[in-house]
Parts: structure tokens; C-alpha cells; sequence
């Protein structure tokens, strides 16, 4: 019997954010906070990158669009998915950025911690989103590996001041 079709789930909570990095931070607590308030089984190192993937789309979706956007919290009984909805049409890009700009790879960490990640137009913007597995979790020199990767990349970036 499968226990995850007949199981209860909780409802998917939406709510609008305002377009200032100074919700960042808030936001992906709040998120967090859903999360643990609902069960999912998740450990603490997998709640951590959960707010560091939701940090990255967030803050694209202030940077990019300066305009309030929606976020979606769902639990499916095996996946948590965090999506963001904005106004930009514009596809999400991982391997954009330049080698001369410090920012514009937080997708790449997404795409390295999250279990799954991708996005789809919707009206007028599109949603980008991302889910994070229980039995999933990039541990050990897996997870180092992502993050050396992302911050070597912008330690490089960095104007030299010699």
C-alpha cells in the first residue's frame, strides 16, 4: 500500500513578496519554517540548502524583475518544491554569466544541490522552481564539490587589488 497516496497532505501555501533583496532573508526562513512545521523529513544539512537554493531564485527574481513575485511552498509526500513566479520572461540561464562579473551563478548551485530544478512560462513571467528530496541530500565531498565550484568561480571574478 502506498502510504504517500493516501496520506493527508498539507495544503500548498502561496504568498506575494516584494521586489527588495531585504526580504531574502525572511522569505527563505519562512520557507524553512513551512518545511519543519509541516514534518518534512528533511535533515537539517538538506533545510540549509533548501534556504541557500531558495536565497538564489529569490534574489533573481528581485534582481531581475524589480517587480513583487509569488512563492509557492508544497509538500508532495516525497518532494518539497519551492517555486517563484515573477513578471520576467526571460528563461533562466545557469551558464550565463561572465568570467568578469562577481555574481550570476546561483543557479549553478541550485542545479548542484537541489534534487531538481527547472521553470516554465506562466502568463505574463514564468516560474521558476526547484524540489529537494529526503533521500537526496548532497552530502560529504559531493556538496563540497558544488560549493567550492561556485566560490572559486566568484573568488575569481573578484577585481584584482594588487
Amino acid at each position: 500500500m502506498n502510504l504517500v497516496n493516501t496520506a493527508a497532505l498539507p495544503t500548498p501555501l502561496t504568498w506575494e513578496v516584494e521586489p527588495d533583496l531585504a526580504t531574502v532573508p525572511s522569505t527563505r526562513r519562512l520557507i524553512k519554517g513551512i518545511a519543519q512545521q509541516w514534518g518534512v523529513p528533511l535533515s537539517a544539512d538538506a533545510l540549509r540548502d533548501v534556504e541557500l537554493c531558495a536565497s538564489e531564485v529569490l534574489t533573481n527574481a528581485v534582481e531581475h524583475t524589480g517587480a513583487r513575485f509569488r512563492v509557492t511552498v508544497r509538500w508532495t509526500g516525497e518532494r518539497l518544491r519551492v517555486e517563484v513566479a515573477d513578471t520576467s520572461l526571460r528563461p533562466p540561464d545557469p551558464g550565463t554569466a561572465a568570467d568578469t562579473t562577481t555574481g550570476g551563478r546561483g543557479l549553478a548551485l541550485v542545479e548542484g544541490l537541489a534534487h531538481s530544478w527547472g521553470w516554465h512560462p506562466e502568463g505574463a513571467g514564468k516560474v521558476v522552481w526547484f524540489e529537494c528530496t529526503a533521500d537526496q541530500l548532497v552530502t560529504g565531498t559531493g556538496r563540497l564539490a558544488v560549493l567550492v565550484n561556485v566560490a572559486r568561480t566568484r573568488v575569481a571574478d573578484l577585481p584584482d587589488t594588487a
